[in-house]
């Protein structure tokens, strides 16, 4: 990724932003829409130096590779339109293929649609790193709300970007499958579901092979977006992670390359009339890594 030098990028940051805010007043007039009023989140302010670094590229116009998330959000909008899709789980085959990044990018880009907000849930309990990519403290999060400590409006954060609320931060757990997987977890994710008619919530999860929780939680959500890095995934594992996970709730993959954005590909072709299971995930996989192999090259 070509990136831009920190202090120039806040400055196309600043510029951009002023312009965003003309754009959304002049949509504002010609909709009856009015966004959120934040006066029970804690506000917190972005390290545009520290996100930038860390690839959250949608935070600013000014990046090119914003146009891959919008690609991605909405193909992701059209989909849940139809299967009325609320609640999405980010996660990956292994650690290290850009699921946070991508989690990051997705709830920005779905923060700058005029009629809907969009909730970030760092759902990963044994290492928050949300709050941690976008550069700004947290002494709370997930893990105190399914613990009883905190109620959800002290874990839930404003950012600064209209629109958007994040949760992430606070005290991390090992036997971290046992909480994703509870009673109270699972009323959670349906109260966020329900609570706001025009809320997206994004999940950020741990990695399907690195731990339990995803298989905890996937029951919890509407879909799965699957992220997948270019030179690291391998075809076992990868077909390993797709018997695993519900094959009906897999929106499509997010196909990452070194120093690019991603890239989203849905279902793959119309493969529900196969008798066999297994030799439609197969395909999938075939079809899956001849067009991961042609982004490559």
């Amino acid at each position: 990724m070509n990136m831009i030098l920190p202090r120039k990028a806040m400055n196309l940051f600043s510029h951009n932003l002023l312009i965003e805010k003309k754009e959304k007043y002049c949509v504002r007039a010609l909709v009856k829409w009015r966004p959120p009023v934040y006066d029970v989140s804690r506000t917190v302010s972005i390290d545009l130096d520290t996100a930038i670094r860390n690839h959250c590229v949608a935070l600013s116009p000014a990046f090119s590779e914003i146009e891959y998330y919008k690609v991605l959000r909405t193909q992701l909008r059209q989909m849940s339109q139809r299967k009325q899709w609320k609640t999405a789980m980010v996660t990956s085959v292994s650690p290290g293929e850009g699921k946070t990044v991508t989690a990051i990018n997705l709830a920005a880009t779905f923060a700058r649609e005029y009629n809907q907000t969009v909730l970030l849930v760092d759902a990963d309990l044994r290492r928050q790193s949300v709050y941690r990519y976008l550069g700004y403290p947290s002494d709370k999060g997930l893990l105190n709300y399914l613990t009883g400590e905190s109620p959800l409006t002290e874990i839930m954060v404003w950012p600064g970007i209209e629109k958007l609320t994040i949760i992430s931060g606070g005290p991390m757990v090992v036997d971290s499958a046992e909480m994703m997987g509870s009673p109270r977890m699972a009323q959670l994710v349906d109260d966020l579901r329900t609570r706001y008619e025009d809320r997206h919530v994004i999940f950020d999860v741990p990695a399907v092979l690195s731990a339990a929780d995803a298989l905890a939680f996937a029951p919890f959500v509407d879909c799965i977006i699957l992220v997948v890095c270019a030179g690291r995934a391998r075809i076992q594992d990868l077909e390993q992670v797709l018997e695993m996970l519900p094959e009906e709730k897999i929106a499509g993959f997010v196909l990452n390359q070194s120093g690019e954005a991603g890239r989203f590909y849905g279902p793959y072709g119309d493969l529900h009339h196969a008798d066999d299971r297994r030799k439609r995930k197969r395909w999938r996989l075939l079809d899956l890594f001849s067009r991961f192999h042609s982004f490559k090259g």
